[in-house]
């Protein structure tokens, strides 16, 4: 499939009338957990897409493009909204928690499994291991604020125990940056996987920023506000990956592909034939918006769109699905490590590697003090006291030996020598 070659109507023709911004929202009992993630996904694809038209306009004085900006990006805001409400309103803060971190998980394996360029595999790969642990530990809230099972939520499709450790994720800042993609000779999946896992945790780090406060204890506030910390950190590193010396319009052009590839998928994957539709009216929609990025992008810079993602035919799709066996295997060869840059070198490095001067453990104390009492720690705490042993789903025992005690929360792996 070719988005540039397919027919669509005119920009203009592309505004939804009130009545169908508003959708029928799914039954949170009986759709699939996997709905639920490409519609967490696919909003934040078009949050991220309104931010960057945003920015744009901001830094452009040519008439015409920032016409085609607000046009376009109004249209966006109506796509936005309608997805946003696909989510019921029964369904709590704390159960949509599950479903961003089950997609984290999930879309984060997916794309790395699927990917050639070793500098985002490991990037994946590592953030997969800290979002892993943030669905254990959101689990376990739910289980002794809400006693519900999350399992159940994420359809026993994705495996809920400890990764790395949470207490274990801050870092200092300039630790999470990687080196970036080169635009004009990365593979156009590699592109596709910068922008995608740019967008998916931008919308986690979003969502956990506004809505710690709504939270209707101490406990729960704090977790959400410490793991929003380590997804701006995620953001931090996945913005790294893409190339910021692509122009502003090329810059766009690639926002509107992406957005094609995603929707395409989406539609490809879906299983609930009423949202596959509006997959697939949005995907037209984003036809039309990519072919007036890409005929700005040639009048403008003289640029044609194969410059940004070659002959348009979409790469590999992206399928939403299980991942265990993968998780497991990251997780027993990775679990130790963090980051160590410099600002000719970016590595991953045991932490038995790390010198005992490193910022890591400065940094560490700094935002930790005593391990023992940060909220992602606590969370676990009270489940053990509360129910006798923590809450998992764990198709067998846990692959590092250090994580298997379901008595104790280890707050050393990963972040002491």
């Amino acid at each position: 499939m070719n988005p540039i070659k397919e027919k669509s109507k005119s920009l203009e023709n592309n505004f939804l009338p009130l009545k169908k911004m508003y959708p029928k929202s799914y039954n949170k009992d009986r759709t699939s957990p996997y709905t639920k993630t490409r519609v967490i996904l696919m909003n934040g694809t078009e949050f991220e897409s309104q931010w960057f038209m945003h920015n744009f306009a901001r830094h452009c004085d040519e008439p015409e493009i920032l016409e085609a900006l607000a046009v376009v990006r109004r249209q966006e805001q109506q796509q936005q909204k309608r997805i946003s409400c696909l989510k019921p309103i029964n369904e709590s803060i704390l159960e949509t928690t599950i479903g961003y971190e089950q997609l984290a998980v999930d879309l984060t394996a997916a794309l790395a499994r699927n990917e050639k360029d070793e500098n985002n595999i490991r990037a994946l790969n590592f953030a997969l291991l800290e979002d892993f642990d943030h669905l254990y530990r959101y689990a376990n809230l739910l289980k002794t604020d809400k006693d519900i099972d999350a399992d159940v939520l994420v359809g026993k499709f994705t495996e809920i125990m400890p990764g790395r450790p949470t207490v274990a994720e801050h870092r200092y800042p300039a630790d999470d940056l990687k080196p970036h993609l080169n635009a004009q000779t990365a593979d156009l999946y590699s592109k596709l996987v910068a922008c995608t896992i740019t967008a998916a945790e931008q919308q986690t780090m979003n969502y956990y920023m506004n809505i710690a406060q709504w939270y209707k204890n101490d406990l729960g506030r704090k977790l959400y506000a410490e793991i929003a910390m380590i997804e701006e950190a995620h953001v931090t590193q996945y913005e790294s990956l893409k190339d910021p010396n692509m122009t502003w319009l090329e810059q766009w052009v690639m926002h509107e592909y992406t957005e094609c590839w995603l929707y395409y998928s989406a539609m490809q994957d879906e299983t609930d034939e009423y949202i596959k539709k509006i997959w697939a009216q949005h995907y037209k929609m984003e036809v039309a918006h990519l072919k007036t990025a890409a005929k700005l992008l040639k009048k403008y810079e003289n640029k044609s769109y194969e410059s940004v993602f070659g002959e348009g035919e979409f790469p590999k799709l992206l399928k939403l699905g299980e991942n265990k066996n993968y998780i497991r295997k990251v997780l027993g060869d990775t679990v130790l490590l963090t980051a160590d840059n410099t600002r000719d070198k970016f590595e991953y490095k045991e932490i038995k590697k790390i010198p005992d001067g490193h910022r890591y453990f400065e940094y560490q104390n700094y935002m930790s003090g005593d391990p023992e009492k940060n909220p992602s720690h606590l969370v676990i705490s009270k489940a053990i006291e509360k129910l006798g042993k923590d809450f998992r789903y764990q198709d067998s025992e846990h692959p590092v030996k250090e994580l298997r005690n379901r008595e104790n929360d280890n707050v050393k792996i990963s972040r002491t020598k």
